[in-house]
Order: structure tokens, then C-alpha cells, then sequence
């Protein structure tokens, strides 16, 4: 009781806590004795305990007037989380108009218009081999670049 007493908030549930104990241990003696009975009644108390917070925590659907009231977690982002990735986009803006027009060019029929490299370069005009060396030097100008703004040094040469 002590233990109860101690680990319960509520003096009134006591009684049941302590009722529900000696079910459970009576439940489980009757299956197979407990080799060590007080720290079995100890974990059994606790489990019960354990399993009433998480009832409490739970609130009735029916209970609340207004589910809109309810936090509940979104998958759309928070207001934090669209200002970054608006920032991240206006950088990633800045950095790209700073590329050479044809090496930009292939970057954004690459990722953004998701063309292979070769419908690249019939749109571009060039051979598949330029292609690639137009995406391999826009991304190492814009890793260069971009590891340059998050230095702190912009860059700029």
C-alpha cells in the first residue's frame, strides 16, 4: 500500500489499484507460483500503474466539443519549416543564376524537367558528351559555390 500510496497521485483509486493487484497475482499464482513474490507484486503494481497513466492521457473523442481544439501533429509543414525552405530556394535561385547560361540550362532540363541526357542534348543541340560535362562542371561550381555562402566568404574569387 505503501508503494501504491507513493507511486498514485490520486489517494481515491488506491483501493482499486490494490484490488486489481491481488487480481492479477491471484490470476497469475493460479497459472504458476512466482518464484520471488514480493518483487512480483512490486512489477505487477507498477504495470498497473503504468497502464492507468496511459488510460488517463487518452482523451475521449466524444469529450471534446471541438476536434479542431486537439493538437494534433500535421503532415504539413509549420510556418519554420516553410520560411527555411523558402530561404533554401531563393539561395539555390542566387546560386544558379550565377552559373553559365548553357550549364544552367542543362541543370534545370535535367532536374527540373527531368529530360535524360540525351533528350538534353536534342533540345540543346550539343552532343551527349557536352551534356555531361555541362552537369558535371554546373555541380561542382554549385557545390563550390554553395559550401562557399556556408563558409561565410560568398564565393566570390
Amino acid at each position: 500500500m505503501q508503494y501504491l500510496r507513493t507511486a498514485w497521485r490520486s489517494g481515491d483509486d488506491i483501493a482499486d489499484l490494490r484490488q486489481d493487484v491481488y487480481v492479477r497475482v491471484f490470476e497469475s499464482a493460479s497459472k504458476q507460483l512466482p518464484q520471488l513474490a514480493r518483487p512480483f507484486v512490486f512489477a505487477i503494481a507498477r504495470n498497473l500503474i503504468i497502464d492507468r497513466l496511459r488510460r488517463h492521457r487518452i482523451i475521449p473523442i466524444e469529450g471534446v466539443p471541438d476536434l479542431d481544439a486537439i493538437e494534433v501533429a500535421s503532415d504539413e509543414p509549420g510556418p519554420d519549416r516553410k520560411t527555411i525552405a523558402r530561404d533554401e530556394l531563393r539561395r539555390l535561385k542566387l546560386v544558379l543564376d550565377r552559373l553559365p547560361p548553357r550549364c544552367r540550362e542543362a541543370v534545370i532540363l535535367k532536374r527540373v524537367e527531368k529530360l535524360s541526357r540525351p533528350e538534353i542534348a536534342l533540345r540543346m543541340g550539343i552532343s551527349e558528351n557536352t551534356v555531361k560535362r555541362h552537369l558535371a562542371d554546373a555541380a561542382h561550381l554549385l557545390a563550390d559555390m554553395l559550401y562557399a555562402e556556408q563558409l561565410g566568404t560568398g564565393g566570390e574569387e
